[in-house]
């Protein structure tokens, strides 16, 4: 059990960061003009919170019943999601120059 919460917290911070480090809509797609904008960007980090969501979800069932969650749960995901996204955020929209 222990690896597998390891397992989903390393890949839950590589999904949060994807979005801002990939160019590609969807991982492929590129876009037509320029880069990305943060609409695509806030659209694909919430369809990985829920790809990560079902990945969790099919680890928790492969351990023995899925134990159900009321909204609280779903909200302090998200929100954990988010503050792992931040340090792609910053590398894309704060700390990277805006010629790179």
């Amino acid at each position: 059990m222990n690896f597998s919460t390891t397992l989903l917290l390393i890949l839950a911070l590589i999904a949060a960061n994807l979005p801002f480090l990939a160019e590609r809509i969807f991982f492929v797609v590129k876009p037509k003009v320029g880069s990305k904008n943060v609409a695509w960007r806030l659209l694909e980090l919430v369809v990985l919170f829920f790809v990560v969501g079902g990945i969790a979800w099919l680890l928790e069932s492969k351990l023995g019943d899925v134990h159900r969650q009321n909204w609280e749960f779903y909200a302090v995901n998200a929100s954990l999601f988010v503050v792992f996204a931040y340090p792609g955020f910053v590398y894309r929209y704060l700390w990277r120059r805006r010629g790179a």
